[in-house]
């Protein structure tokens, strides 16, 4: 259930792809454009695939593939660090001299020497070959250099066509497991957004437990841990004598076609294209089963790690020492029988998570009974899809403290933004409304749009005269780092200005966002009061959970809030506090879970 990343592109693709990736770092170079994260990342990650195809030592390859986890989770700019020498980047965990050469070598020249030189000697498309489930290293070679292969492509005709099958340790069942899994492969890079999985995940948990004597039934995976997005749904089923949950499972009305089927698992694709598998666990397995298949696959790791050290055996059936079974009807009896406490699905990414439970400083994380109102909501006066009124209505009956309408200013035209006349009209029904409501104050607000050079899209007099100012960036998100960066300070530097909304203005649909030199953000946050969104809009969840969390660190205080523009919206909220959680973010941490008397005190009129 836990894959690898794959790729569908011939060792030939991936060069061609890395030579246009030189070429726009060498372009960004001479603009002195800042190396992602992310590129660095890819270059150590690519270099591990192409030594494990070669047959490298494995601590070797690990020290890759961790360097490169560790670079993409970093959350300030390596190239930043990298510009104050070697001696810097050495610090970073897992990184010594010789990675931090490497790192210093990419982010000054856009490539790294080890990755072409490796390239040379391994086989044209292993890598490639060897993201396909069961294919390993020395499988993958095999392939290549018996049959002549060199993509997936080609793998996909030599097993057609019966080939693979004569190969030594090969064989029928694994030529047609080949042809299965590259189906797979084809479609492995699609993902979709946590919560349209959890539409169907919840329907489909509904139909299982509708089977009478159904035992327990959890969705563990990346879905548990509240990733952004998901490929698949990863299902556990406590096995109950006679209940036939694998037939119900397959005769899902949704599913369009069954793809594998045991006496132990099933996996099938629904109509939408997601996958699901099933996985059936005996009631003592079933608590270590949801922790293994849970994962992270690194967290995973940590823990088998300090089972080893306690002469225990932790997999997916449990905790056991000398082949004898120990525990595993919960999921605590795995942290029981290492000594830890039990640590939320979120944190399990091996971000420091062990040791935090170790030293006993697992933070208590935001839940969304913490939440008392919403600080960003838009109505019928600007592009949302429901007049005030009712929002306030809906806002009340979930038992909100307060609720902010923040309505689009001039600027951002295709939302009907509204001008000064506009906010003083709103803000006289508002004073109408919050008479008539029992429980709930409505909070006269505005989203308010940061222009190119960092003034705002709204005069001071009337910025002054609303209860919150929030401020978004909405074009010219492609500015280089330090335009962006000095552009948001400005704006953060206004004496009216609360809340930074949906920061980068990404969109997990494609759109990457803004870029700015995040340390000096936050810095200037931090000195002006200006609070941080989590915007939990399932396209945004804008901050991600490792900017939140750098934000946390330093103080700076932060917002949940919808974006709600529809009343169903408003319960978008969930996915932006599994965003926080995600984030380690605690109670204290969040702005709008203070009661509103203590809130106003941290928007521009109390500072004043």
């Amino acid at each position: 259930m836990h894959t690898r990343r794959r790729s569908t592109e011939s060792a030939a693709a991936q060069r061609r792809r890395h030579g246009r990736l030189v070429a726009t770092r060498a372009t960004r170079a001479s603009t002195h454009q800042a190396v992602p994260n992310a590129e660095v990342a890819r270059i150590f990650t690519e270099l591990a695939d192409v030594l494990e195809v070669e047959g490298a030592n494995q601590f070797r390859v690990r020290a890759y593939r961790s360097a490169a986890r560790t670079i993409a989770e970093l959350p300030h700019s390596v190239d930043a660090i990298a510009r104050q020498g070697v001696g810097q980047l050495a610090e970073l965990p897992g990184i010594g001299t010789d990675l931090a050469g490497k790192i210093l070598e990419i982010v000054e020249t856009g490539r790294l020497r080890a990755l072409r030189e490796a390239e040379h000697h391994a086989p044209q498309g292993a890598v490639a070959v060897m993201q396909v489930p069961g294919l390993g290293p020395k499988r993958a070679r095999l392939l290549c250099e018996e049959l002549n292969i060199h993509s997936l492509a080609g793998l996909r005709r030599a097993a057609q066509a019966g080939r693979i099958r004569a190969l030594r340790g090969f064989g029928i069942k694994t030529e047609q497991r080949i042809v299965r899994d590259l189906e797979r492969v084809a479609t492995a890079g699609e993902r979709i957004l946590r919560p349209v999985a959890a539409q169907y995940g919840d329907g489909l948990l509904e139909y299982l437990r509708a089977l009478p004597g159904v035992g327990r039934l959890e969705i563990a995976g990346s879905f548990r841990r509240y990733k952004e997005t998901v490929g698949d749904l990863d299902l556990l089923a406590e096995r109950v004598t006679k209940v036939p949950i694998l037939a119900r499972f397959t005769e899902y009305p949704e599913v369009e076609s069954v793809l594998a089927r045991g006496q132990t698992r099933a996996s099938v694709r629904l109509r939408s294209g997601l996958q699901v598998d099933l996985r059936v666990l005996p009631e003592r397995s079933f608590g270590a089963g949801l922790h293994y298949f849970t994962g992270s696959k690194a967290h995973n790791i940590a823990i088998r790690r300090l089972g080893q050290q306690l002469s225990l055996k932790i997999n997916e059936y449990g905790v056991f020492r000398d082949g004898k079974w120990l525990a595993g009807r919960e999921e605590k009896d795995v942290f029981d029988a290492v000594g830890l406490p039990w640590i939320p699905p979120e944190l399990r990414e091996d971000r420091g998570e062990i040791e935090a439970a170790q030293a006993g400083t697992l933070p208590k994380l935001v839940t969304l009974d913490d939440i008392r109102g919403d600080l960003q909501t838009h109505s019928t006066d600007s592009d949302g899809r429901a007049p005030l009124e009712e929002m306030a209505d809906v806002a009340e009956s979930k038992g909100y403290e307060y609720l902010a309408v923040t309505d689009h200013s001039p600027r951002v035209r295709i939302a009907g933004g509204l001008n000064r006349d506009g906010f003083r009209a709103q803000r006289k029904r508002i004073d109408t409304l919050n008479a008539r409501l029992r429980t709930l104050t409505v909070l006269a607000g505005a989203e308010v749009d940061i222009l190119p050079d960092g003034k705002l899209d709204l005069d001071d007099g009337t910025l002054e005269a609303l209860d919150i100012v929030v401020v978004a960036l909405h074009s010219k998100l492609t500015l280089s780092m330090a335009e962006q960066t000095r552009r948001v300070v400005r704006a953060l530097e206004h004496p009216s200005v609360d809340v930074f909304a949906h920061p980068t203005g990404r969109l997990l649909s494609g759109r990457s966002g803004a870029t700015f030199d995040l340390d000096v953000v936050l810095q200037a946050a931090a000195d002006h009061g200006a609070m941080l969104e989590i915007d939990a809009q399932p396209e945004r969840l804008d901050l991600d959970d490792i900017t939140a969390r750098a934000a946390a660190e330093r103080g700076v205080l932060l917002t949940i809030d919808t974006d709600a523009h529809a009343v169903p919206e408003l319960d978008f909220m969930r996915w932006g506090v599994g965003q926080a959680r995600r984030a380690w973010v605690t109670k204290s941490q969040v702005a709008n879970t203070r009661p509103l008397a203590e809130l106003r005190k941290l928007l521009h009129g109390g500072r004043r």
